[in-house]
């Protein structure tokens, strides 16, 4: 039976309103999101199976876009809406306005981009930039894809700091499998930032790898 068949108290659009957001099942949220479901299968219905095929809404939302378009029932508007709306989630998790971020351990720095990577599909190496106190002053993606020498440059990865005369910077990224144990490419990376970095006098002050729920910071393990 079509949602709009089902009755009113059990509709989900309806639920949100009358009860808030916080009442609705995972499934119920993203069949929201898709709008409409399939021949044969409401939007809760196509919601329900996204969820079996990838285990939670945290495996729905680590998805490609790319991806969840070919699921049935999805096709790339719906994809595009899924991953705007889990885009979103991750920045408002990862940033309050007006608030000054400071990153002076490990812990806040995955307080602070945790939420913006750890569920990504793929490897993007950052670079948090830092004043005197610690403070943020911005971030930006270095490279996407693979860890490598190849694809993290100093002259990229420096060069930000130069211009902006931050006085350390934070290396930072993630890996997909969520285990964040450093590999040894990620070892020898960082031991090559960091050489380049003493030559040019600038600081590192840590490297720290984001997995699913935990981290590891290669300044705690002696390695910076």
């Amino acid at each position: 039976m079509a949602i709009e068949r089902w009755p009113a108290t059990e509709r989900p659009r309806e639920r949100l309103y009358w009860n808030g957001a916080d009442a609705l099942a995972d499934a119920e949220l993203l069949a929201l999101q898709l709008g409409s479901g399939r021949r044969g299968k409401t939007a809760v219905e196509v919601a329900r199976e996204m969820l079996a095929a990838y285990g939670s809404l945290a495996g729905v939302a680590g998805r490609e876009a790319a991806e969840l378009a070919k699921l049935p029932g999805v096709g790339p508007a719906k994809a595009a809406r899924l991953a705007s709306a889990f885009e979103l989630t991750r920045r408002l998790r990862a940033r309050t306005p007006g608030i000054r971020i400071a990153l002076s351990s490990p812990a806040e720095v995955y307080a602070a981009f945790g939420p913006l990577m750890e569920d990504l599909p793929r490897e993007v190496f950052r670079v948090a930039l830092l004043d005197a106190q610690n403070g943020l002053l911005r971030d930006l993606v270095i490279s996407e894809g693979t860890l490598s020498a190849s694809l993290v440059h100093p002259r990229e990865v420096f060069k930000p700091a130069i211009l902006e005369s931050a006085a350390s910077i934070i290396l930072l990224h993630n890996h997909p499998s969520g285990d964040p144990t450093p590999s040894r490419e990620d070892l020898r990376l960082t031991r090559q930032l960091a050489e380049a970095a003493r030559l040019m006098d600038l600081r590192i002050h840590d490297h720290v790898v984001i997995g699913r729920g935990r981290y590891v910071s290669l300044a705690e393990k002696g390695i910076i």
